[in-house]
C-alpha cells in the first residue's frame, strides 16, 4: 500500500514537472504584452519602455492593457525578438499559445508590408517619420529575416502555417526587389542605402533631426548579410559586390573610436591608432564624406563640431563592416563560386 501511495504521489509530482514544462515564463509574458493587431511595441506609453525583466504586477498590467495599437512597431527590435523568442519556446515547450501568438506576429508583419515591398518603422501609427520604409536599427531586415525564415522552414520555422509560409515568399521577394530599388546609385554606380526612404517615391529621407539624408553603413552591413543568404541571381550579386566596393573605398584607416565613462557618463573619442579600420556611420550622399547630425537638425562634415550632447550621446563610427569584407563577402563567393 505505502509503494502505491508513493508510486502515485511520485507520478502526481512527474505531472507536475512536466506541467510546469510546457510554460516559459518569458514567453508567457510576451503573450501579455502583445498588441490587439498581432506586433508589439517597444513602449507602453511616452515614459515606459518595455522591460520583460519586470514584475507583471497590477499596476503594470493596467498599463500593458491600456497600450493601443500605435504602439506596434519593427523598431528596436521589437516584434522580431518576440517572434522569435516565441518560435523558440514553442520548439522546447510544445505550447501552442506560443505558436499562436508567434503566427499572430507573422500576420502583422505581412499586414504591414508597403505594395512595394518596404516596412514602415510603425504600423498603424504613420506620425512623423514612423511611415517611411525604414533600415534605421535594421528594422525591416529583422522583419524580413523572420519571413525568410518562415517561408524556407529554418531556425525552428518549420511548425508554422502552410498559408504564411507562402505569403512569407512573396513578401521576401517584394522585400528584395525593394532593397535593389533603394541602393543609391552615384553616377549610375550602385553604392550601399540609407537609413530611412520616402514610402511612395522610395527615395532617401530624413528622419530625426540629427538623422540627415545620407548614406548609412550600419545599416547596410545588415541588409548585404541579408542578401547574401538569397539564391545569387545577377541583380543579388551586383548589389552585394557594389556595396562591398563602396565599403572598401571609404574605410577610415589610421583611426579608432574609443567609448569610456567619465562621472557615469559616457564620452566618445576619435583617436590616432595606425592598426584600426573604421566606417563613420553616415556620409554624405553625393561626396561620400563623413557627415554628423544634431539636435538643431544641422549637419557638420567635422565631427569636433557636433555639439557635446550629440558627439556623446550618439555612436558616430564603428568597424561595422570589418567581418564582412574579411571574412564573410570572401566566404560567400567562394560557396557560389564567384570570382571577385
Amino acid at each position: 500500500m505505502m509503494k502505491l501511495k508513493l508510486s502515485a504521489a511520485v507520478f502526481s509530482l512527474t505531472t507536475a514537472v512536466l506541467s510546469a514544462q510546457i510554460k516559459d515564463t518569458l514567453a508567457e509574458k510576451m503573450l501579455v504584452y502583445q498588441l490587439p493587431i498581432g506586433g508589439w511595441g517597444k513602449q507602453l506609453d511616452d515614459k515606459s519602455v518595455v522591460n520583460y525583466n519586470l514584475p507583471l504586477d497590477k499596476d503594470l498590467l493596467k498599463k500593458i492593457k491600456a497600450t493601443g495599437d500605435d504602439h506596434a512597431t519593427i523598431d528596436n527590435n521589437a516584434t522580431s525578438r518576440e517572434i522569435n523568442a516565441l518560435i523558440k519556446a514553442y520548439s522546447t515547450t510544445k505550447n501552442p499559445e506560443y505558436l499562436k501568438s508567434a503566427e499572430k506576429g507573422i500576420s502583422y508583419l505581412l499586414l504591414m508590408q508597403y505594395k512595394n515591398g518596404g516596412f514602415p518603422q510603425y504600423y498603424p501609427n504613420s506620425g512623423l517619420y514612423r511611415k517611411q520604409v525604414t533600415y534605421n536599427d535594421n528594422a525591416m531586415i529583422n522583419a524580413l529575416t523572420v519571413l525568410y525564415n518562415v517561408a524556407e522552414g529554418k531556425n525552428d520555422f518549420d511548425v508554422v502555417d502552410s498559408k504564411l509560409k507562402e505569403k512569407s515568399k512573396i513578401a521576401v521577394q517584394k522585400g528584395i526587389e525593394c532593397i535593389l530599388k533603394t541602393q543609391v546609385l552615384q553616377k549610375g554606380n550602385p553604392t550601399i542605402w540609407g537609413d530611412q526612404y520616402n514610402e511612395i517615391t522610395l527615395q532617401p529621407d530624413k528622419a530625426r533631426a540629427f538623422e540627415p539624408i545620407s548614406l548609412a553603413t550600419g545599416e547596410s552591413v545588415g541588409i548585404i548579410r541579408f542578401l547574401m543568404l538569397q539564391p545569387v541571381t545577377p541583380e543579388v550579386e551586383k548589389s552585394i559586390k557594389s556595396a562591398v566596393k563602396w565599403f572598401k573605398q571609404n574605410k577610415i584607416e589610421g583611426y579608432s573610436y574609443n567609448v569610456s565613462k567619465v562621472n557615469g557618463k559616457a564620452v566618445r573619442t576619435l583617436a590616432e591608432d595606425k592598426n584600426s579600420v573604421i566606417w563613420a556611420r553616415f556620409y554624405d550622399i553625393n561626396s561620400n564624406k563623413p557627415l554628423f547630425g544634431d539636435r538643431d537638425g544641422s549637419v557638420k562634415y567635422n565631427y569636433n563640431e557636433v555639439s557635446e550632447e550629440r558627439r556623446n550621446g550618439y555612436s558616430w563610427f564603428g568597424d561595422f563592416a570589418d567581418k564582412l569584407i574579411n571574412k564573410e563577402y570572401p566566404k560567400w563567393l567562394e560557396k557560389n563560386k564567384i570570382s571577385e
